[in-house]
């Protein structure tokens, strides 16, 4: 016992400087966990700590290659200093977009949001919250700063120390990795279901920073395809509407099936070749060509949802959403911005490379899209933003589109119908380029529309602040009044247009189609499942899950479907079956099997799912995060049946990855 007195006596200062780097990541690690997640104290919180006591080991062996006590202090105060800056960096990033940035993301597009809404990040950094963040970050260098002199010894490092902080190093993260690949539900997120937004939540920034390099450097690991268990017709609920009269002989439709080389290739694409192949086709139907050769006008509506259709205050939004085809479980998953949600409503594929995932179709045949399909057929076709044209690099991917007549923004063409304020007016937009393609038939536009952005205040957002008068009445705080009231522009732009349509008499030969890029991100200054109170008091309910909060309203609608009986889908349905839907309604030729979504008068099984690995059919729900899945209520899951809709999963997410990376389309067609 006195030994180990006068030997800690001896090495206190030793032992104290060894420790430094490990407290201190641990510290940065629990309070950006703290403060951007719910619950603190579980497994995923104990890993975290073994990776952090790791990391922090190997800094104490890298700092102290250098015999020199001074150098090694002033090095030990730089790097506490500058880890600080990636956990601000991230945390201001999380309350603004309620999303965790990985590296494609921030440099695909984060400095082009984080630099335009130069109020809405002032605001956040220069308020108590913010403030209060950075001074508890950095309040390790300060107290290293203070204290470093009495505790740094004059000989920071010797052999035995060394060989002792590796073991100790290795022990730690092997500990850990043990834990977390004999956990079923850590173990596939660290491996095969790897997504950067859950494993910042499991597992730490720094380890999740590392996980996303070794990703974009090696790929995702395992590049085959899983092999899924064979699927029978009762594995799941018929998505066609039906009707009360069923014919007696059923009509045998064929396939949404091409004649495709997938005999060739190498790598990547003999791996895609041999998983579009093991994929059945799904069949046409009766809405099979329903819209052939009518016009399309599709929308990407910034922040909107289901809660702003209502039949007094947007009674045109009210009359596209339930005078068309009515979609009555639909979701938009929120991942990577805006241009996540683009992304998914044009490709029909999860932005499996974050914000670099619309940027790296820029060079690549993009032969299925909307704009190329009907460009085939003939179509003028046209793509429209009312902000800058050069904003998230649009002056690149949007020309890359399909549409005969490219794409025309802020600063390209925008500026002579739109006036120059924030956000731009969606009413404008409209009113200004309908002339320009409405006597061009058939006439295939795409709009991404920026009035409903946030913030939703009366200074700084001149939407808001131009409809505020309409919406004092309304049952709500002056944050979510805000909200509609930046909305009405668009209200105010699809009138003009319906109107316009009507009085030139083609709206029974017009197709609208909306959606959303993303839920109303910018309500709330938090973004943690549970804590959201002003996304809550829109929707009605505490929002505590993904598909709670990004559950939205897909508007399909054309003048001709109006005096006909109401077509419903209520199955569950997202963002990535649009594409297919549409092509299908379009009687456009394509192969279904390409497709990450569905048709959603097809026979295909009905499958939402977002890059967390939640997954939703028409049995049930799967919550990836605890490994839980809920059956609806009076269903009957066939065994395997979650094990098998998981792979099916894990393969959809890898094929979105792979045919990104491999230019896919321009294999198979480009002659």
């Amino acid at each position: 016992m006195q030994k180990i007195k006068e030997f800690l006596i001896k090495n206190y200062k030793a032992m104290i400087y060894i420790s430094i780097m490990p407290l201190v990541l641990f510290y940065y690690e629990a309070l950006f966990h703290i403060s951007t997640s719910e619950g603190f104290f579980n497994l995923g919180t104990l890993c975290t700590m073994l990776f952090s006591f790791a990391y922090g080991l190997i800094c104490y062996l890298l700092i102290t290659i250098s015999k020199k006590a001074k150098l090694v202090n002033i090095i030990t105060a730089v790097l506490i200093g500058l880890f600080a800056v990636p956990y601000l960096v991230e945390y201001f990033v999380y309350r603004m977009f309620k999303e965790f940035y990985d590296l494609n993301t921030i440099t695909g597009g984060a400095g082009d949001a984080l630099t335009s809404y130069v109020n809405e990040t002032l605001g956040l950094i220069f308020c108590f919250d913010g403030i209060s963040k950075i001074l508890l970050f950095f309040i390790p260098f300060a107290l290293y700063l203070i204290f470093s002199k009495r505790l740094v010894p004059a000989m920071p490092s010797s052999a035995k120390k060394r060989i002792t902080a590796a073991a100790t190093s290795v022990i730690c993260y092997a500990l850990s990795i043990l834990l977390i690949l004999t956990n079923s539900v850590l173990g596939p997120l660290f491996t095969s279901q790897y997504n950067f937004q859950s494993a910042m939540q499991k597992f730490g920034l720094v380890t999740s920073a590392g996980l996303d390099v070794k990703k974009l450097i090696f790929g995702s690991g395992d590049e085959d395809f899983e092999n899924l268990a064979p699927q029978t017709p009762d594995n799941s609920v018929s998505s066609i509407p039906q009707t009360e009269e069923t014919p007696e002989k059923p009509v045998e439709y064929g396939f949404n099936q091409l004649e495709l080389n997938l005999e060739c290739g190498s790598g990547q694409i003999a791996q895609l070749n041999k998983y579009v192949s093991s994929i059945s086709a799904s069949r046409k139907n009766e809405y099979t060509g329903l819209f052939k050769g009518k016009n399309l006008i599709f929308i990407t509506a910034e922040a909107f949802t289901a809660e702003l259709i209502n039949p007094d205050l947007t009674p045109t939004l009210y009359r596209l959403a339930n005078k068309g085809i009515q979609f009555t479980d639909y979701y938009q998953p929120a991942s990577s911005g805006t241009t996540g949600g683009e992304y998914q409503n044009i490709f029909g594929m999860l932005p499996t490379a974050g914000g670099m995932s619309f940027k790296n179709t820029a060079d690549n045949y993009n032969y299925m899209t909307m704009g190329s399909q009907l460009d085939r057929l003939g179509y003028y076709g046209k793509a429209f933003h009312n902000n800058s044209y050069k904003y998230y690099s649009r002056n690149l991917t949007h020309v890359n589109l399909g549409y005969s007549d490219g794409f025309m923004g802020y600063g390209n063409g925008m500026e002579a119908y739109v006036k120059n304020r924030w956000p731009q007016s969606d009413r404008e937009m409209f009113e200004g380029t309908l002339p320009t393609y409405i006597d061009q038939q058939p006439f295939n536009v795409y709009y991404m529309s920026v009035s409903g952005h946030s913030g939703y205040t009366k200074v700084g957002n001149s939407m808001t602040s131009r409809h505020w008068d309409r919406v004092q009445h309304l049952p709500y705080s002056d944050a979510v009044k805000g909200y509609f009231a930046a909305n009405l522009d668009l209200e105010d732009a699809l009138a003009h247009l319906v109107s316009q349509l009507e009085e030139k008499g083609i709206a029974d030969d017009t197709v609208i189609c909306i959606s959303t890029d993303h839920f109303p991100y910018g309500l709330d200054s938090g973004g943690t499942l549970g804590n959201m109170p002003l996304l809550s008091e829109l929707y009605g309910y505490n929002v505590e899950n993904y598909f709670q909060r990004d559950h939205s309203r897909l508007i399909l609608w054309c003048g001709a479907l109006e005096d006909k009986e109401p077509i419903v889908v209520d199955t569950p349905t997202f963002s990535l079956d649009i594409l297919p839907t549409l092509s299908n309604l379009f009687g456009t030729e394509f192969d279904s099997r390409l497709f990450v979504g569905r048709d959603v008068f097809s026979d295909a099984t009905p499958l939402v799912f977002n890059t967390h690995y939640d997954w939703k059919t028409d049995l049930g729900t799967y919550y990836a995060s605890s490994g839980k899945f809920v059956a609806n209520e009076g269903v009957e899951v066939p065994e395997n049946y979650v094990a098998n809709i998981k792979a099916q999963v894990r393969n959809k997410m890898k094929y979105c990855s792979m045919s990104l990376n491999s230019d896919y389309f321009r294999y198979l067609f480009k002659k």
